[in-house]
């Protein structure tokens, strides 16, 4: 297991009870490295959205925590935010929750010349993805080709 898994399974699994407890959902988890500097980010939901304050309580008491158990060894940002309104779909539960929305789609590899198709997600059994596009056009996807998938959304 890769140090960024470890680290990313390790807080899930501290974290998770304490946002179960406050009523929200743990969405994600990711440990990365943007312009030198190494972020720990934890991404909450619940109906209706998530708000400062809920992200304010979590980091709070999340960060007493992280000082106790202190898994990381690297120098790092703590961040807990809401997954905004493009959300990537990651979790099984993710996808089931999508069901009968618009997504959008980015392959890794094109399939008849494009890389991005957006559709109504009609099913999702774990390994494949199928949408139904505009013109009313049934396409499946197996979820290791998927680079990105997410909720769609016009301004």
């Amino acid at each position: 297991m890769s140090k960024k898994d470890f680290y990313e399974q390790k807080t899930e699994e501290l974290i998770n009870p304490l946002i179960e407890e406050s009523g929200f959902e743990l969405v994600d988890v990711e440990y990365v490295k943007e312009a030198g500097n190494y972020y720990l980010r934890v991404y909450i939901d619940k109906p209706g959205g998530i708000t400062v304050d809920d992200c304010e309580v979590i980091s709070r008491s999340f960060n007493d925590i992280l000082d106790s158990e202190d898994y990381i060894e690297d120098s790092y940002i703590f961040e807990v935010s809401s997954p905004g309104l493009g959300r990537p779909l990651k979790k099984d539960r993710d996808f089931e929750r999508s069901i009968g929305k618009e997504v959008d789609i980015k392959l890794y590899k094109a399939v008849d010349h494009s890389k991005d198709f957006t559709g109504v997600l009609v099913s999702y059994d774990g390994n494949t993805v199928v949408i139904e596009t505009d013109d009313e056009k049934t396409i499946s996807f197996e979820k290791k080709e998927i680079a990105l998938i997410r909720l769609s959304f016009d301004f």
